[in-house]
């Protein structure tokens, strides 16, 4: 398939669009930074302003996809600035590559726009599925005004994908290299009470499932990208342990979080159980769908 991709180089996307890559797709990716020096026959990058026109709207015209991953990364303390950031590169840009697609003469197939679990909120202990409503914190917010741009690609006939992810655990990058680290030295435990559920998905399932649903005519709508066994903190931190032959004793209060993280705290101390029910309708079978072998597997 001929994709044009936003968000490539990030921690999901990179990972991807090296898959995307090896089964013989053609990629266009769309960056705001400096072009790369260098190329390959499948793959070419151009520069791109979202809200700006340029020639990066001339590539989704005639392709078969439109992949949606760039956002601001989430992973720092929430300055009024920081979380203007977060939400703009979320939000402004898909609504800009919804207005390129409008454009397009030949408009792509389907849109794969990437949300996350943060759509429903703290829920304490309820399951939570698909049809779940919205919660109203501030990343609720950005999840619900993020899909909400997304959707009006169905206006132009594409098939919408919302990709609700979880915490997504691969060696050496994102929130499970913070993690795995204080266990490394004998100094790990769980944030806050513990009792706070987690919604994971192991990277190879997180790859497996947009790859899935890219070829899935079915597919639309919000998918939850987590896998079907969610854990409290104070699991996720045992497992953990075990999994590096650590122990899991030294707890982070959560007054200590939020004196050193703020308002970001919050997203720590609270969680979602959320269960993949739509993506195991369709078909997908979890490739690590218990969390000791999903981080067995990294070989942390």
């Amino acid at each position: 398939m001929r994709l044009v991709v936003a968000g490539g180089t990030g921690f999901i996307g990179a990972a991807l669009c090296s898959r995307l890559l090896e089964l013989g797709h053609f990629l266009t990716l769309l960056t705001r930074s400096a072009l790369p020096a260098a190329t390959s026959p499948n793959k070419k990058w151009l520069s791109w302003n979202p809200g700006s026109p340029g020639s990066w709207e001339e590539a989704i015209n005639g392709s078969d996809g439109v992949i949606n991953l760039a956002g601001e990364p989430i992973a720092k303390r929430w300055t009024e600035r920081q979380k203007q950031k977060i939400a703009s590169s979320r939000i402004d840009t898909t609504r800009a590559l919804v207005t390129a697609i409008g454009k397009a003469k030949e408009k792509p197939k389907f849109l794969l726009n990437a949300s996350a679990v943060g759509y429903y909120g703290p829920r304490g202990d309820e399951t939570l599925i698909e049809d779940a409503g919205p919660g109203s914190d501030f990343l609720s917010r950005v999840c619900i005004a993020w899909e909400k741009e997304a959707i009006r690609a169905e206006d132009y006939g594409l098939r919408v994908i919302r990709l609700r992810t979880g915490i997504v655990l691969r060696k050496g990058g994102g929130a499970l290299a913070k993690m795995a680290l204080p266990f490394k030295l004998f100094m790990g435990g769980p944030l806050g009470s513990g009792s706070q559920w987690m919604s994971w998905i192991q990277m190879d399932d997180e790859i497996g499932l947009i790859l899935f649903l890219l070829e899935h005519r079915d597919a639309h709508g919000a998918i939850n990208a987590t896998a079907p066994n969610p854990v409290t903190m104070q699991e996720f931190c045992k497992t953990l342990g075990d999994a590096v032959n650590r122990p899991s004793w030294a707890p982070v209060p959560a007054f200590a979080l939020r004196l050193l993280l703020g308002e970001m705290a919050d997203m720590l101390l609270t969680g979602q159980r959320v269960l993949p029910t739509q993506a195991q309708r369709l078909g997908y079978a979890f490739k690590y769908p218990t969390l000791l072998k999903a981080l067995q597997a990294l070989r942390l």
